[in-house]
């Protein structure tokens, strides 16, 4: 039987939007990380380069001082670490992945600080969102322990309230990279990671290992 034409013409409009409401919905899911690594600028920097992180931020978490400033986190007190939040696809990388280069990119022997950077809010730490990024942690932190051979000064910690750092330090190393570049060789980061880690340092960072 022959279509009418404005019938055809309903079915040529209509179309677009059965196929539209016929695909399958595809949500893009994205999950969380918060690593403390020391000097917040070098975590992002690092993080940034691995494929699937698709946001670092810089910040400060673990205390009880709300909307912390840097001058109140690094003069003591408050409880705090610089941390990073890492926005990242599970679909191209994992979190155990992202654990693996967090604790390759760090020392986590030292309890009292990182490199050049001393005192409680420049101390590593993992801030874990539920049971399930908790276990993956341990697992890491005991594979690291394994690898180096000593026990490690990296928390586990439960996630608590995160406040985003100053303007001025997000994304510091792209924004200022001759004066980041100083800072991280004459702090002496990269060489303490490798002499810790040696041939595993920075493993899972490109560009880095």
């Amino acid at each position: 039987m022959e279509v009418p034409p404005m019938s055809r013409l309903a079915t040529l409009l209509l179309l677009p939007l059965l196929l539209v409401s016929g695909a399958p919905a595809r949500a893009q899911t994205t999950e969380t990380a918060i690593f403390a690594g020391g000097c917040f600028w070098c975590v992002e920097s690092d993080f940034d380069r691995i494929p699937g992180v698709l946001e670092t931020v810089s910040g400060y978490t673990g205390g009880s001082l709300a909307n912390p400033t840097y001058e109140q986190v690094s003069a003591g007190g408050t409880g705090h670490y610089e941390a990073v939040r890492i926005r990242f696809d599970p679909a191209r990388v994992s979190y155990e992945a992202l654990l693996s280069a967090f604790f390759r990119s760090v020392d986590p022997l030292d309890a009292d600080g990182q490199f050049c950077d001393r005192g409680a809010s420049y101390r590593t730490a993992i801030f874990v969102a539920g049971p399930e990024q908790k276990a993956k942690a341990d697992a890491a932190k005991a594979k690291a322990a394994a690898v180096l051979g000593s026990r490690l000064a990296t928390p586990i910690l439960p996630a608590a309230p995160f406040y985003p750092a100053e303007d001025y330090h997000q994304n510091y190393y792209d924004k200022n990279p001759v004066r980041y570049a100083y800072y991280r060789w004459s702090c002496g980061r990269d060489a303490r990671i490798n002499a810790v880690w040696g041939k595993d340092a920075f493993a899972g960072i490109p560009g880095k290992h």
